[in-house]
């Protein structure tokens, strides 16, 4: 496996000059923003498809510092109740699919979305308990008239351009468990996938290593995210794990997104490793740097510097000793 780096940490920088920040810095691959909350400060979706020049010049780029793009991000929510996001999204969803694929790129990742809580909702509504039993009607309501119907649209619409997406597990959205990715997968086609990120499974209580079991039996994970997520156990006691409060209220809040090994220990990151490649992933690890307390740069180094301390970046060979 590769490492790589999700490079809207460095949206300032111009594009050439973050690829030499990341090259520098030890990594392999970058995944890049295309629109939606990620931005495209690296990978202008408009430009890039109307310009066989700068796609060349794009490619120039990567080729002369060695990296390749690992995926191509546009998360956003595609099934908002806003009508105006929902079409930007979608929009920017099927220019993404059309550009990876142009560019040999072979994932997009993003969110699966949530819906409002019907027809007239002007918010998003995400149902996570079964009682009031309003919270279930909604909750299949979202899934049989939203989401389920906007996936086999936007899946088949990836598969026939060779693309796998990577749907990022994530609270707030409908798919946020190995679970919903499944769920999901199920109702639309194999081209619907995880961008599986561990940092959204440990604050959900969820083992990572038996998040990449579930998902990697059934070939689900099309991409990887390495972000940490440290655990207040005596804030937890106060605000449980759907803490409300701002990311910015460290010292009070149940959780926070840390760089790699900061959250949780190296043999929890060598077991991630290790039930990745055991199920069957082989492409990119890539870092996604929200890290409240460290700067980007020391953050970011320091996740390259611990991933490549356990990743695994070599085939195995044939078991000439059995």
């Amino acid at each position: 496996m590769k490492i790589g780096v999700f490079t809207v940490l460095y949206a300032d920088l111009a594009f050439t000059d973050m690829l030499d920040k990341v090259k520098r810095a030890g990594v392999q691959a970058v995944e890049l923003g295309t629109g939606g909350n990620p931005g495209n400060a690296h990978a202008d979706v408009d430009k890039l498809l109307n310009s066989g020049d700068a796609r060349r010049q794009f490619q120039e780029a990567l080729d002369a510092r060695g990296l390749t793009v690992s995926a191509l991000s546009c998360h956003a929510n595609p099934i908002s109740p806003d009508p105006a996001e929902a079409k930007d999204a979608d929009e920017t969803f099927k220019k993404t699919v059309q550009l990876a694929s142009l560019l040999n790129i072979p994932v997009v990742n993003t969110f699966s979305g949530v819906a409002g809580s019907d027809e007239s909702a002007k918010h998003p509504n995400w149902p996570v308990a079964p009682w009031p039993s309003a919270y279930s009607d909604i909750y299949n309501w979202q899934w049989e008239q939203k989401l389920i119907p906007y996936w086999k649209e936007a899946g088949s619409y990836a598969k026939e351009h060779g693309i796998k997406v990577g749907i990022e597990p994530h609270g707030g959205f409908l798919v946020h468990t190995p679970y919903t990715v499944l769920k999901l997968r199920e109702a639309t086609n194999d081209a619907v996938g995880a961008n599986l990120d561990p940092s959204h499974m440990w604050w959900q209580g969820i083992d990572p290593v038996a998040a990449i079991k579930i998902l990697g039996k059934e070939g689900a994970i099309h991409h990887f995210h390495a972000k940490d997520t440290y655990i207040d156990q005596d804030n937890v006691n106060m605000y449980g794990l759907t803490d409300m409060q701002p990311y910015s209220s460290v010292q009070s809040r149940a959780w926070s997104f840390r760089s790699v090994g900061f959250g949780h220990g190296m043999k929890e990151w060598s077991d991630m490793i290790s039930a990745l490649r055991t199920f069957g992933y082989d492409h990119v690890v890539s870092i996604e740097h929200e890290d409240p307390i460290m700067s980007l740069d020391e953050g970011f180094e320091r996740a390259v510097q611990n991933l490549n301390s356990v990743n695994i970046s070599e085939r195995p060979v044939d078991m000439w000793w059995a």
